[in-house]
């Protein structure tokens, strides 16, 4: 339904986020093979989802050297490096 094309390290706060926006990331469902997600994980993200979140106060970091080009069609490329994420 997406394009998950924004890479983001998951944080609590964002999960908690996703939860309550009707997309529960952080339940397993075997069913999917999917193991359910935790804080510090990476994630592929809509990038209409993350735009959702930023307009809320709630983007979490972005791993840019993983993030797809494409997302700039969806969000200025100063705001996702407004919320790089560094491993330092």
């Amino acid at each position: 339904m997406g394009l998950h094309i924004v890479c983001i390290k998951l944080t609590e706060e964002f999960l908690e986020f996703s939860a309550s926006r009707g997309n529960d990331l952080s339940t397993p469902i075997p069913a999917y093979g999917f193991p359910g997600l935790n804080p510090g994980d990476q994630w592929c993200l809509c990038a209409k989802r993350w735009q959702e979140a930023f307009h809320a106060g709630m983007a979490p970091q972005v791993v840019l050297e993983s993030t797809h080009m494409s997302t700039l069609e969806f969000v200025d490329l100063e705001d996702l490096q407004a919320h790089a994420y560094d491993e330092q």
